[in-house]
């Protein structure tokens, strides 16, 4: 059994194209493979908790090697089970539009909660960070309203939304992963046509 956790990143429900681009996605990868586990992570509704001190300090008592108290164990266990939820699944649909060049705030804060020693990556003295995570693949849905790869940058925005979401997901150990764009969906001679271009190389994709 194949499972797949579908990230949804943007609050604006059935109006995202970033969405709707990874729905084309999930859609012909289903038709493909019935026994495919959807498990869906809609940010938008998901409670979050504060990354708060007490998860700082168990963070850091994982990398300095020392024991946890009873109130960091406690924030420990709830990253844990967040990060088992992450970690389980064998494919990462993400779903994401570009909030100043980056992604949005929720998202962060979901990663900046699972991103975690000895869960999803390590740390050698000598040689640096090293990903946990194997034989794991990614699929990015990216949209942005006015940055597009061919437009003039910084003029028109920076991608820090795929740069960084690659750099993650590569700490982490992920090092497949594609891309499905449409940007800019604004600046843009005929949106329509352009958007349906990409659901087309979503599906393809997907094929």
């Amino acid at each position: 059994m194949t499972k797949l956790l579908f990230i949804k990143a943007s609050p604006r429900g059935g109006d995202s194209k970033s969405a709707a681009l990874a729905n084309a996605y999930l859609a012909r990868l289903q038709d493909n493979t019935p026994e495919l586990e959807v498990d869906l992570l809609d940010l938008s509704a998901e409670p979050l908790p504060d990354f708060d001190g007490n998860k700082v300090a168990a963070k850091m008592s994982v990398i300095t090697g020392q024991d946890h108290d009873a109130a960091q164990r406690t924030a420990w266990d709830e990253i844990t089970s967040m990060a088992e939820r992450f970690i389980s699944a064998d494919i990462y649909l993400i779903a994401t539009p570009m909030w100043n060049g980056s992604i949005p705030y929720k998202f962060k804060q979901y990663i900046d909660l699972i991103h975690q020693p000895g869960l999803l990556w390590g740390l050698d003295p000598a040689t640096g960070y090293f990903g946990l995570l194997e034989n794991k693949r990614a699929v990015l849905a990216l949209t942005s309203g006015a940055y597009g790869p061919e437009m003039p940058s910084p003029a028109f925005g920076v991608d820090y939304q795929s740069s960084y979401l690659r750099f993650w997901l590569n700490q982490a150990g992920v090092q497949d992963i594609e891309e499905i764009r449409f940007q800019p969906t604004l600046l843009t001679q005929d949106p329509e046509e352009d958007f349906q271009s990409a659901i087309t190389r979503a599906e393809k994709l997907a094929s």
